[in-house]
């Protein structure tokens, strides 16, 4: 298995109440989340780490990640803002540092090698990607010095991302899905709703449960309220061979998250 992280983390999209997001941050973990996931164009980066801060778990105990906008991905545009990200979370290292999309300003001799510089300042302790489809993984990995760490896509069960699970096994990092239930879609899916009823837990839950059983797999769901506790428990819910097989046949596949100019759509850069 790749590095050390804690496979179910919570996400921060969509946080733009300040104390809705500090106060969301600061009851996952004291519910047991130990990895916490933000983005540069959240804009709410200085209230995850309040929301850190204000809870009752050490820093040192926290798995914190957050993601570099597509416009400050020149090399001294990654160095100035992962600085100013640092600040803004209160922070001195950030564990993982993602690419969030390999777009805009994106150059991948220009902007990897900056977050080797990261690495060798000790701002951050892991390199990442977000979106990548296989071809940017390939040059990535020609160009870090650096393992990536973890390749940050949409994905649940309407959305397996097959192929790109098969790239992290074959080179050993994560694959952190976003949008891990969907937005609550497809909670109606006979196969989700059925498993739910007979394992008597919740669809969300069945969802970040089949997630969780992938080999290379973590799950960021956002969450507030009484949805954070409902989460976490899907670390106690266990799919049995029939729920994984139904789970696995779904051959419908929808994302939510999609645009012209997403890295899927294109065959070549």
């Amino acid at each position: 298995m790749p590095g050390e992280m804690p496979r179910l983390g919570f996400g921060t999209y969509a946080h733009d109440d300040p104390e809705v997001c500090a106060e969301s941050v600061r009851q996952a973990l004291e519910v047991g989340y130990r990895h916490v996931d933000t983005a540069q164009g959240y804009e709410n980066e200085a209230d995850v780490g309040r929301g850190i801060r204000e809870s009752s778990v050490d820093r040192e105990d926290v798995f914190l990640a957050t993601k570099l906008l597509t416009e400050n991905l020149a090399y001294d545009d990654v160095i100035h803002s992962t600085k100013e990200s640092m600040d803004r979370l209160g922070v001195d290292t950030i564990d993982l540092l993602y690419v969030h999309w390999p777009l805009n300003t994106y150059d991948p001799a220009d902007t990897l090698p900056a977050l080797d510089e990261l690495v060798d300042r000790g701002w951050i302790r892991h390199v990442g990607v977000s979106n990548f489809e296989p071809r940017h993984l390939e040059e990535a990995r020609d160009v870090l010095e650096n393992p990536i760490f973890a390749n940050q896509v949409e994905m649940h069960p309407m959305l397996q991302q097959d192929a790109l699970l098969a790239d992290a096994r074959e080179h050993d990092y994560w694959v952190v899905a976003y949008s891990p239930i969907a937005r609550g879609e497809f909670f109606d899916h006979p196969a989700i709703a059925e498993t739910a009823a007979r394992l008597d837990c919740t669809p969300a839950q069945v969802c970040l449960a089949w997630l969780l059983d992938r080999e290379h797999v973590a799950a960021i769901p956002k969450a507030t309220g009484e949805h954070v506790v409902e989460n976490v428990g899907a670390l106690d819910v266990a799919l049995d061979a029939e729920a994984r097989e139904r789970i696995d046949g779904i051959d419908e596949e929808h994302r939510v998250v999609d645009f012209d100019e997403a890295p899927w759509h294109a065959t070549t850069d």
